[in-house]
């Protein structure tokens, strides 16, 4: 057997021609310096962990992944986890045994694949962090994602905007409300929702401190708010108890609910559906088909549209510039520190999606048609 070798999602090398001050990019197409010989990497294998099948978006990820790598001539091992850590870990000490020269890994816990990454390091195989940030280790190489502190801003900017406490370009239109929200969180083991939530809370918190805004519940830290593995049952259950305990004598109005992801959405519409309340405004993640049908039909108010297609794009660059001697490029070396090292980035950008703008942005872009959203799933 070959030593186990794991390669967390997208991975960035250190060996980076950047400048040292602020985010730097670095060139994309540079030589490496440890460039392997022409061809020697040609058919390559490469492994790519997934971290569920739950999430239609980590379906179209792993698609996506899978077609642009093969399309540069690469072997794909393409793995989903079902939100298994063992399962994920395993997984990926397969791929390492049946000889992947890279790999791309959306971790499930971001501090649960130390050993394998270690292994992989030994063997000089690079690893590319994909959207969740793996911590605590030094054998990650890159990352590839959103960014994800805008991300929260956008959430939480929407939910102001929904409210009517923003108008369309930004700006405060004086209404002082209060207006009754609740908070969701993302889970706790994936390092993108705290910034997803500071990001939020960075343009929340300033309306809660002066009463334009109140959590009824009172349950505004991140510890009382997440929902771990993003689960919708958890996001429902959790809602129902928070309507029952503080707005069951209907003299509450809830006016609004900042959620993270889409699934969560959907969970708490379910919660306030079977309560017999009328649907709040209610942010979201990711642009799934369920979620832009709700929002098209007026049910949810908002999502975050990120195009992962340009992950995907992205991911298999990074791997193709690794395999042929070349630096990737980045566009971050400053933000994403892991606990152990700073790994350098390329970050995307994302785009609120409301009723007014869902046609121009998933549908005319090609990304969804009608007919997939009509279906909603």
């Amino acid at each position: 057997m070959k030593a186990r070798k794991l390669m967390s999602v997208v991975a960035v090398a250190a060996a980076l021609t950047m400048t040292a001050a602020g985010c730097g990019g670095g060139r994309a197409g540079t030589a490496s310096s440890e460039a392997p010989a022409a061809g020697a990497n040609k058919g390559a294998l490469i492994g790519v962990a997934m971290p569920t099948k739950t999430s239609e978006r980590w379906i179209d990820d792993g698609n996506n992944v899978k077609s642009k790598l093969e399309a540069l001539g690469y072997k794909v091992d393409l793995q989903y986890a079902n939100d298994s850590v063992p399962q994920q870990q395993q997984q990926i000490e397969s791929m390492l045994n049946n000889g992947a020269k890279a790999l791309i890994v959306a971790s499930i816990d971001g501090t649960a694949l130390t050993t394998q990454l270690a292994d992989a390091g030994k063997d000089g195989v690079k690893v590319i962090a994909y959207d969740r940030l793996i911590n605590g280790t030094p054998d990650v190489d890159y990352y590839v994602t959103f960014d994800n502190q805008k991300v929260g801003v956008q959430q939480g900017t929407s939910l102001l905007t929904g409210l009517g406490i923003l108008d369309a370009d930004g700006k405060d239109t004086g209404k002082a409300g209060p207006f009754n929200v609740e908070l969701f969180a993302g889970s706790p083991d994936d390092n993108n929702a705290q910034f997803f939530f500071n990001g939020a809370m960075s343009v929340l918190q300033p309306y809660i401190d002066k009463g334009t805004l109140k959590v009824v519940s009172g349950q505004t830290d991140f510890s009382q708010v997440a929902i771990q593995q993003w689960k919708l049952e958890t996001a429902q259950a959790r809602m129902e108890t928070i309507l029952n305990g503080f707005y069951a004598k209907g003299d509450t109005k809830l006016d609004g609910v900042l959620s993270p992801y889409d699934g969560l959405s959907r969970g708490i519409l379910n919660a306030t559906k079977a309560a017999g309340i009328p649907n709040p405004i209610v942010t979201g993640q990711d642009a799934e088909k369920a979620s832009d049908k709700l929002i098209q039909d007026g049910v949810q108010y908002s999502t975050i549209f990120k195009d992962t297609s340009k992950l995907a794009e992205t991911a298999s660059t990074m791997v193709d510039a690794i395999l042929t001697g070349k630096t990737p490029e980045t566009n971050d070396t400053t933000t994403y520190n892991n606990k152990v090292k700073v790994v350098p980035a390329y970050l995307h950008q994302s785009v609120i999606i409301t009723k007014d703008n869902l046609q121009k942005e998933i549908i005319d872009s090609g990304y969804y048609t009608q007919a997939e959203i009509d279906k909603g799933e």
